[in-house]
């Protein structure tokens, strides 16, 4: 197949994938939160982001190298036995100096936890040389056959465990489930490829120098994913860290839907296009197109529901993370355009680019998260993310024009504008007679508007480009299997 058919199977795959596993870890996450107290997901959280943080120092950005075309990976076989092997190495060195520090900084059930974290993400880290050989080549099925096995798996886990009175073991134990079917299901059934060690000069060396230009992209990335829980958590407490880490999850489920299955193909798709401006231009354009208009229906959705949800789904004791869950919903607008916009930069061979905008990014984060997180506790904190985000959101599209030609209006005016209407009928509605004083009235009736507005906007003003889409997918999904 080429590579647009390829991608758009590959996206296929995974967004029925995520359809599944997202659907399934919602479920998760609502009966975890009705079992588990609010603290357990502060102390989780707190190691998880310690773990996430400093698993960068593993990696040291050799994913992107090998994923990178070059001529030091035109050899598969060969550069992945090079990746494996530094690798295994950088993690072995990870894994034994954290698990160091959790020992010595640490105690009690955050040191277990920290050590846990530590062993089952060295474990995982090891499986991702198989991961990556399916991403570079756009062929997607079998990680998204795996992702959705792994939502039903660690679900039956978390929640068996939960039901049975285990607090903290029940979101640890996910991570080990994970490791387990990740070694099945890339080592043991019908490998993807054989895990072995080699040394090649000139290769270890191009993933080391490639690395770590794109290491510092990742460690400032994995700082602006992580820094606020670990600011959350080390100053305002693990309970103030348990409501804003479940209203970063809750308002992140959207992303997890569309935005990621796509970036996660976009990756190998922008690389095999690089040196094709014009390729590369449509296929930018067109995945961002998609990602925007499926998120800000999502978002406003959420915006819009969010008191309801909380009081009816999770329960009343989740209500103090309101605020802060709203302001995250602009996470889940932008966010993934961010994610596209660096993987862009990684395919043409550019993370320096990513170095300069995260390191802004960071800057900004910092300065918020001292100011407003003193001044307003987690909604402080959420509003400092989204400060970040949109500077970061600027500074990348700035930079992406000398690699893609793009229009910004055709990118968002239709959709913030369906996005405003929508929300403002759907807040008209409410106010009919007989509809106030029931939370599944309200509820009920915002969705059905803003749904019904948002999207006959979006299909009124966009319909010949959505049927020229519509076209350019079968031709290419259909009409070459002929």
């Amino acid at each position: 197949m080429g590579i647009a058919q390829r991608s758009i199977v590959s996206v296929s795959w995974n967004i029925a994938s995520n359809l599944a596993k997202s659907a399934i870890l919602l479920v998760r996450s609502i009966l975890l939160a009705r079992l588990l107290p609010v603290e357990v997901f502060g102390i989780y959280g707190y190691a998880g982001a310690i773990v996430v943080l400093s698993v960068v120092f593993a990696n040291f950005g050799m994913d992107g190298a090998f994923i990178h075309r070059s001529e030091e990976t035109e050899d598969e076989a060969q550069a992945a036995a090079s990746h494996f092997t530094l690798k295994f190495v950088f993690t072995t060195i990870w894994s034994l100096l954290l698990i160091l520090g959790a020992l010595v900084l640490t105690s009690g059930v955050q040191r277990m936890a920290l050590i846990l974290l530590t062993l089952a993400t060295a474990g995982n880290q090891l499986t991702q040389t198989p991961k990556l050989i399916l991403i570079r080549r756009v062929i997607h099925r079998r990680l998204a056959i795996v992702n959705m096995v792994n939502a039903v798996l660690t679900t039956l886990v978390a929640v068996t465990l939960a039901w049975n009175g285990f607090t903290l073991w029940a979101l640890l134990a996910t991570d080990f489930a994970t490791l387990a079917l990740n070694l099945l299901a890339f080592y043991v059934w019908k490998p993807v490829w054989r895990p072995h060690f080699t040394w090649h000069t000139s290769r270890i060396r191009y993933f080391l120098q490639f690395g770590s230009h794109n290491f510092f992209a990742e460690l400032i990335l994995n700082a602006l994913d992580q820094v606020d829980d670990l600011w959350t958590g080390f100053f305002l407490g693990a309970t103030a860290l348990g409501f804003y880490s479940r209203a970063y999850t809750f308002a992140t489920y959207p992303r997890q839907i569309v935005a990621s299955p796509v970036n996660t193909v976009s990756t190998g798709t922008y690389a095999e296009l690089k040196n094709k401006r014009l390729s590369l231009s449509r296929s930018f354009f067109r995945t961002n197109a998609f990602i925007v208009r499926l998120n800000f229906l999502f978002a406003g959705l959420l915006a819009l529901v969010a008191p309801e949800f909380i009081r009816l789904i999770l329960g009343v004791k989740w209500m103090p993370m309101l605020s802060a869950f709203r302001l995250m919903l602009v996470f889940t607008l932008l966010d993934p355009i961010r994610l596209t916009v660096g993987n862009l930069f990684i395919a043409v061979g550019k993370p320096d680019l990513l170095v300069r905008i995260r390191a802004a990014q960071f800057i900004i984060l910092v300065l918020g998260l001292f100011g407003l997180g003193n001044m307003a506790g987690i909604t402080g904190v959420a509003l400092a993310v989204d400060f970040m985000l949109i500077a970061g959101i600027a500074l990348s599209f700035l930079g992406a024009r000398n690699y893609v030609d793009f229009s910004l209006k055709q990118l968002f005016v239709v959709p913030a504008v369906a996005l405003v209407i929508g929300m403002l009928l759907a807040r008209i509605a409410i106010t009919l007679p007989g509809i106030l004083g029931s939370d599944w009235r309200t509820g009920f009736l915002k969705t059905v508007v803003f749904t019904v507005i948002y999207a006959g906007f979006v299909l009124v003003f966009e319909r010949t480009q959505i049927f020229k889409m519509h076209t350019y997918l079968i031709s290419e999904v259909f009409g070459k299997t002929k």
